[in-house]
């Protein structure tokens, strides 16, 4: 009987114990809760202080210095003695009068020389070294190349005919009352004769009595710089039923 109930207070110390040990733990991890809520509900128990200088920004840097103040200028006023172009009347008598010397202008040598340079040696040639240079030295005038044919209008080259042969009025074309201009263009060689001839304008019908009739015409040599040359016109040809 004594050991049994030895077995049975033994049992009991151990539950005993062990559920004390449990509430004794509990209760530790309640406290230890509560010693961390306490400063995240209660946050006016937090020193200011010292989250004031983590939070407010440090003050900005002091402005520069301002520059030093400029020197005044100081003006002078200068009194002209010269008014609208006239010099006027002097209000004080100045202490000090300034001679102004002029210097004496170099003897011209070259005035005995028409268009001499000042300057140069008497008895120069005009114009100094170079017109002496130019003067020595005949120019040569470049003889310009005449051209071989040149171009004249109507009226020049009416004044250099010679001979004029009236064309023949084609048959077909005076019965057929047909009249007008017939106009070509010439050359006329060095010699005054008809080298050739182009139709500009004219009726088909008298076009040919008009080339035929102006080939045997005959012209004065025309001459350019003294030279005979070519030239190139044109020749205007009338039909005239009229006869005029």
């Amino acid at each position: 009987m004594f050991e049994d109930s030895l077995i049975e207070s033994g049992n009991k110390l151990k539950t005993k114990r062990l559920s004390t040990t449990i509430l004794s733990f509990l209760l530790q991890v309640g406290l230890i809760g509560v010693l961390i809520l306490i400063p995240l509900i209660y946050t006016d128990a937090l020193p200011k202080t010292q989250l004031m200088t983590f939070l407010v920004a440090p003050p900005p840097p002091p402005p520069p210095p301002p520059p030093p103040a400029a020197a005044p200028v100081k003006v002078v006023k200068v009194q002209s003695e010269v008014i609208n172009g006239q010099l006027r009347t002097p209000t004080k008598i100045p202490q000090k009068v300034q001679m102004i010397k002029e210097e004496e202008a170099p003897p011209d040598l070259g005035a005995g020389v028409p268009g001499g340079v000042p300057g140069g040696i008497p008895g120069g040639s005009t114009g100094g070294v170079m017109g002496g240079i130019l003067s020595s030295t005949p120019v040569a005038v470049p003889k310009v190349a005449t051209p071989q044919r040149v171009r004249v209008s109507t009226g020049v080259a009416t004044g250099l005919l010679l001979k004029k042969v009236q064309p023949n009025y084609p048959p077909l074309a005076k019965s057929a009352r047909i009249q007008g201009h017939v106009l070509l263009t010439a050359e006329i060689s060095k010699d005054g004769t008809i080298q050739g001839l182009k139709l500009v304008s004219g009726h088909p019908m008298l076009a040919p009595a008009a080339i035929e009739a102006v080939k045997q015409w005959r012209y004065k040599p025309y001459l350019l710089n003294g030279e005979p040359v070519a030239v190139e016109t044109q020749v205007d040809v009338i039909f005239s039923l009229s006869g005029g």
